[in-house]
């Protein structure tokens, strides 16, 4: 479990985002949370050289709805990458557990599927503090670290051979 802020990011290890696009897709469920998160990616994106006419963003209600969301932005958008924000609280059913999985598999699958890298920004917390805690709060902002992995995927997907720190 993290105990520290971990959203720091040393700018000089991450391609300028300029010439990318970008689509977020946040759930409207928990938007106390999901809008931090949120916030916390545009931000970074934009810090990271993105502009604001290359950022999209579409709400969908709820986390399970994420993967359709991501299914139609990749389908109608030509984006470089992007990022799906959820947040999903524990309760006292099976519901956080189907509604979890669920959309992990599915972000799994477009990833599979489609030539477009889907970060995972979903928060699965046992608590809302925990959430808050991870959304802006003493741990720092998911939102941050998946920006940081959109660009970085996406720099990725418009390299014409991959390279390897292992020489391949």
């Amino acid at each position: 479990m993290a105990t520290t802020n971990l959203s720091y990011y040393d700018k000089a290890t991450i391609p300028n985002a300029k010439s990318f696009r970008f689509g977020i897709v946040v759930s409207e469920w928990n938007p106390e949370i999901t809008q931090n998160l949120h916030k916390g990616a545009i931000e970074t994106l934009i810090d990271c050289g993105a502009t604001e006419e290359n950022i999209i963003s579409w709400d969908v209600p709820g986390s399970f709805e994420l993967v359709y969301g991501c299914k139609k932005i990749i389908e109608t958008q030509k984006l470089d990458a992007i990022i799906a924000i959820g947040n999903v609280i524990q309760g006292e059913t099976k519901h956080f557990d189907f509604v979890c999985e669920g959309v992990t598999q599915g972000i799994v699958d477009l990833n599979i599927k489609y030539d477009v890298p889907v970060i995972f920004c979903v928060l699965t917390d046992n608590t809302k503090q925990q959430s808050i805690n991870r959304s802006g709060g003493k741990l720092g902002n998911k939102g941050i670290e998946c920006a940081v992995a959109a660009v970085k995927m996406a720099a990725i997907k418009n390299q014409e051979r991959p390279s390897s720190s292992l020489g391949f």
